[in-house]
C-alpha cells in the first residue's frame, strides 16, 4: 500500500515561505538539507504525517512560472470561520468563504489563500468526506 508523505513546491524566498506556512498552518521545520545548488526544507506539524517540502534553488532570482497545470493543496480545520478571521488578522489575505452545494446539500465550506510564491491553498471546514 502506498502512503503519501510529502508534496514539493519550488519557492524563491525560504524565510518568507517558512514564515507563511508557520503563521497560516502551524507548520514548522522538521528537517533542512543544504546542498551546493539548492536547499530542501521539510515542514510539518504534530497533527499530520504529511510534509510540505520547500525547494529553494540558489541560482533562482525570478519568481517561478506556475503555469496552468498546478491546482492547489488542501487542508482541513475544525473551525473555518475562526481560521478565516485569524488569517485576515494576520494579513494573509484569504479569499471569501464559499459554500459548495449540490442539489441543496452542503458538500463543503472553504476559502483559498495564496502563499508568497502564488501557490493556492484551500482551507476546508471538516465536514463529510473532508476530515
Amino acid at each position: 500500500m502506498a502512503k503519501c508523505i510529502h508534496t514539493m513546491i519550488r519557492v524563491l524566498d525560504e524565510a518568507k515561505s517558512v514564515a507563511f506556512y508557520k503563521e497560516a498552518f502551524g507548520l514548522k521545520i522538521a528537517d533542512r538539507l543544504d546542498f551546493d545548488s539548492f536547499t530542501l526544507v521539510y515542514l510539518s506539524n504534530a497533527e499530520i504525517g504529511f510534509e510540505v517540502e520547500l525547494t529553494i534553488n540558489k541560482d533562482q532570482t525570478e519568481p517561478y512560472d506556475l503555469g496552468n497545470g498546478y491546482g492547489h493543496l488542501a487542508v482541513v480545520v475544525d473551525d473555518l470561520d475562526a481560521e478565516h478571521a485569524r488569517f485576515k488578522a494576520a494579513g494573509l489575505a484569504p479569499r471569501d468563504i464559499v459554500a459548495f452545494e449540490r442539489e441543496g446539500t452542503l458538500l463543503a465550506r472553504f476559502f483559498f489563500v495564496q502563499d508568497p510564491d502564488g501557490y493556492k491553498i484551500e482551507v476546508l471546514q471538516k465536514h463529510g468526506r473532508f476530515h
